[in-house]
């Protein structure tokens, strides 16, 4: 069985320029602009240049040169890139630790201000009740000194909740913040659909419950020669064609199934309460509603093409964790790229 470590050499080594292209192209704008070398920034330029987003070139153009590192994570929360959203989950937790401190700290200076105001109250009452004879002028003076207390007091009191509550509405903005990036950063941004990173917690999730993975299926589907295709009719048909792909599975799932792109051609199903019967049935559906639905015009004046699939599938019984799981429908799926005939393969079948 052939899989990606026995590929033949000269198709890796035929990778490889154009790896190393793809990374000067975006060092070369890094340094032309002065941009800092991070990983997050590597990402932000990589998915303008090498990912042909427009619209992502046309506003890091628009910082012009030496662009502030603030504007360049701005835009990569805008476009919902995982490094910056990792960046919120940071940064937030951060913000929101000073908060509470400086919160816990102004709750103590309160306590200790209606402490002091509570002695001097008493010792007022003391000098009161044990001198019936003070004059009018001293009860007075004592009663302007506590009265200038408590309205400091209820002063500091009302600051206090005008900031508590400014806190408030803070650590909700902040936690808005973080769900919004964790739901991009488990999402595929040009389909939508849940990303490899979704996918891994759903299956892992699936483990942790008891009994949870029994009688699940997995597929993954790949589609045949999808490299060659952009490079035929350029990455925006690719594109297209993936958007395509991705509307057609939302459609072929159920309420409690589960799809993700988790690869650049590559789509990954979990399907709940099947047997194998049922899965290769379900995944030969798959394949023919790709096979018979997705077509796209060539710029050769040929007829319209067609894509292919090849799918492989495997059963939660059969793997005792979540990454074996993976791993045995990766292999199926292995099995049917090196034998087009049989485009649908299962594991241990």
């Amino acid at each position: 069985m052939r899989n990606a470590a026995s590929a033949p050499q000269p198709q890796r080594d035929a990778q490889r320029p154009a790896a190393i292209s793809d990374i000067q192209r975006i060092s070369q704008h890094i340094t032309r602009l002065g941009v800092s070398g991070l990983p997050r920034n590597y990402e932000l330029f990589h998915e303008a240049i090498i990912g042909q987003n427009a619209a992502l070139a046309q506003d890091i153009a628009s910082l012009g040169a030496a662009p502030r590192q603030p504007s360049l994570d701005e835009l990569g929360l805008k476009y919902r890139l995982v490094s910056h959203c990792g960046l919120v989950g940071e940064t937030s937790q951060a913000e929101m630790s000073k908060m509470l401190r400086d919160a816990v700290e102004r709750l103590s200076e309160s306590l200790r201000q209606k402490q002091s105001f509570m002695r001097a109250a008493e010792t007022a009452l003391k000098s009161i009740s044990g001198n019936p004879d003070q004059s009018l002028s001293s009860f007075m003076t004592e009663m302007d000194y506590l009265s200038t207390s408590l309205q400091d007091l209820l002063t500091s009191d009302t600051d206090l909740e005008q900031k508590l509550r400014h806190d408030v509405d803070r650590m909700e903005a902040l936690e808005r913040g973080v769900a919004a990036a964790q739901t991009a950063s488990s999402t595929d941004r040009l389909t939508g659909l849940p990303n490899r990173t979704a996918l891994n917690r759903t299956v892992l999730e699936l483990y942790e419950r008891e009994e949870g993975s029994a009688g699940n299926a997995l597929i993954v589907l790949d589609v045949d020669d999808f490299k060659a295709l952009n490079s035929r009719y350029g990455t925006q048909t690719g594109s297209r064609l993936l958007k395509k792909l991705a509307d057609l599975f939302r459609k072929s799932i159920k309420k409690h199934d589960f799809v993700a792109r988790t690869d650049g051609d590559e789509f990954t199903f979990l399907f709940a309460n099947v047997g194998m019967q049922e899965a290769m049935a379900i995944a030969d559906r798959l394949r023919n509603s790709v096979e018979e639905s997705v077509v796209f015009a060539t710029s050769d004046n040929a007829p319209n093409a067609k894509l292919t699939v090849s799918l492989g599938v495997a059963l939660s019984a059969d793997a005792g964790t979540a990454s074996q799981l993976q791993a045995n429908a990766r292999i199926a799926l292995h099995a049917a790229q090196s034998n087009r005939r049989l485009p649908v393969q299962a594991f241990g079948r």
